[in-house]
């Protein structure tokens, strides 16, 4: 079941229908939740029927076209329109998943579009996501080296060491597979989460990184890392086909081989 950070005292009511113009034939509703935080009124899930003959194939171009021409207050985040940026990540159709690549033609019924499950809502599709960004932060991003750098080139890495980190840089940090999670659903201020815990071993598993026993330490917790109970979720919806889970359990048998 997917839960949403609403006001208090409030619950999601039924708002505007916008009616596709008269004759249209190929029409598609895109329920849309919407929320703003200006205002005392609760959350609604406004309709929009769309004319699929006039609009791109994604659900990312239903939203624009919803903006550009029928209703200019909807708010969400894009940018890339490719896959890359991570920006556009909502919940479409009871699934965590980028709009920019999720085809309309893979709904059903009606598309059903809200936010990221779990974080609270700024306005309309965009989470709050200062959180997930702080965890992001803690784990120290970027290649930390105790050694001189070598002169004149790079530092090296053989075919066989950067394939290790295959399936860990593609991350684009739109944090579907963490907003997926019972596990930081129930403990996000403490627990890590997928998102961060998979780029926590891209940086373990980089044979140019010397900090690999301090990175364990700042994940030696009860909550960091070990709140992963391996229920799947992350690795299920992950809009770039990654594997988060065995990037945790990899963590943990790192964790394990130093003892």
């Amino acid at each position: 079941m997917v839960e949403f950070a609403l006001p208090a005292n409030s619950k999601v009511t039924e708002g505007k229908t916008y009616k596709a113009p008269e004759g249209t034939k190929n029409v598609k509703n895109f329920k849309v939740y919407r929320w703003d935080p200006d205002t005392e009124d609760n959350p609604r899930i406004d309709t929009y029927e769309i004319d699929l003959d006039t609009c791109g194939p994604m659900v990312l171009d239903a939203l624009i076209k919803i903006k550009n021409e029928i209703d200019p207050s909807l708010t969400f985040r894009r940018s890339c329109r490719e896959g890359v940026c991570g920006s556009c990540a909502m919940n479409v159709d009871g699934t965590n998943t980028l709009s920019c690549i999720k085809d309309i033609n893979d709904i059903d019924n009606d598309a059903k579009i809200y936010p990221l499950p779990h974080m609270p809502v700024i306005k309309d599709l965009v989470p709050d996501l200062k959180q997930a960004y702080a965890q992001y932060a803690s784990i120290e991003p970027w290649l930390k080296t105790n050694t001189p750098a070598p002169k004149n080139r790079e530092r090296l890495q053989s075919p066989e060491e950067r394939e290790k980190l295959d399936g860990l840089w593609e991350c684009v940090l739109c944090f579907c597979c963490s907003t997926s999670c019972p596990s930081y659903w129930w403990n996000g201020d403490k627990y890590l989460g997928p998102a961060a815990l998979l780029q926590s071993y891209r940086w373990i598993a980089d044979s140019r990184d010397e900090e690999t026993d301090a990175r364990l330490d700042n994940l030696e917790d009860p909550f960091r890392l070990y709140r992963c109970h391996t229920i799947m979720n992350c690795t299920k919806t992950c809009p770039k086909h990654l594997n988060p889970a065995k990037a945790i359990g990899e963590v943990k048998v790192a964790m394990m081989q130093r003892k």
